[in-house]
């Protein structure tokens, strides 16, 4: 067994489907097919049930999956850990956030002061986040949630979270709006995965209320360009006010939970490169800015 053999398993693990990772690797299929099947021959034991085209990880995939999975996270860190040896310019970072607009300023300020760093940037919920974060894929994720077990995590910043409104909106002159009121306008909001859908339907729930929803998407910065429309209002955190554009406005909610945890989180056993640990002391230090 090599680790050739041991990396596309590990891809066809996760997919569950040959084709589609022949296509992302770039190797021919049949190929693909014939270097599972050597690797199973090697084991003794079948890794997936077949029926037909489909393929299943079955109970002997599944925890050789596991196994494999930390195998090549070592492998990945030590290649990390020898890149860090050759100096922080040499080194990558991949974050993951809930709406990338929130870490612009800081991912530019560190490439400004590192360009030789590879930056990936991701956009995803907070639970696509944690098992990225579990699997080794991403070295931190910024999220407004809690974190799931085996993650450690920093506090960023507490934001205020305002109701964003149209400049004719009744309530633009407001100094701020009740728990009530917020909740009898129509919502332009994410799906109840994201932590603006989660903070909506708390704050509505303390006045006995659901929220009253006209668009929903997974882009809040889009979400926030159609309130100058009239189509409804939004939450706005206070960071994202001097970006959301002239045509709308924050007005404060009366109510102490309207507010955003910013957080950064990473995996507590991972290792992290020099050029890694560099971000999340950036990252704390423009937040503390702020």
């Amino acid at each position: 067994m090599d680790l050739l053999q041991l990396r596309y398993f590990r891809m066809v693990a996760r997919e569950e489907n040959i084709s589609r990772v022949a296509e992302q690797m770039r190797v021919a299929q049949p190929s693909l097919s014939r270097t599972i099947t050597r690797l199973e021959n090697e084991l003794g034991v079948p890794l997936f049930d077949r029926q037909g085209r489909r393929i299943r990880l079955n109970r002997f995939g599944a925890a050789f999956l596991t196994r494999v999975e930390r195998a090549l996270g070592e492998l990945d860190d030590a290649r990390r850990e020898l890149t860090d040896l050759a100096g922080l310019d040499q080194g990558s970072v991949a974050i993951a956030a809930e709406n990338v607009t929130s870490i612009r300023d800081v991912v530019a300020e560190f490439l400004h002061a590192h360009p030789g760093v590879r930056v990936r940037l991701f956009q995803s919920t907070a639970t696509v986040m944690a098992e990225r974060l579990m699997a080794g894929e991403i070295d931190f994720g910024v999220l407004s949630q809690p974190p799931a077990p085996g993650l450690s995590t920093l506090e960023l910043m507490n934001d205020q979270v305002l109701l964003g409104v149209s400049l004719d909106h009744p309530l633009a002159a407001r100094q701020s709006v009740t728990l009530a009121e917020m909740a009898a306008q129509p919502f332009l909001t994410t799906g109840p995965e994201y932590w603006q859908r989660i903070l909506l339907e708390h704050l509505c729930a303390k006045v006995c209320r659901r929220p009253l929803i006209s668009c929903e998407g997974d882009d809040p910065t889009s979400l926030r360009a159609l309130v100058a429309t009239g189509l409804g209002v939004v939450l706005l955190p206070t960071m994202a006010r001097s970006i959301a554009g002239p045509e709308i406005t924050g007005v404060p909610i009366d109510d102490p939970d309207a507010r955003r945890l910013l957080r950064i989180t990473w995996r507590a056993d991972a290792y992290l490169s020099v050029a890694a640990q560099r971000f999340r002391e950036m990252a704390i230090e423009h937040f503390a800015r702020r």
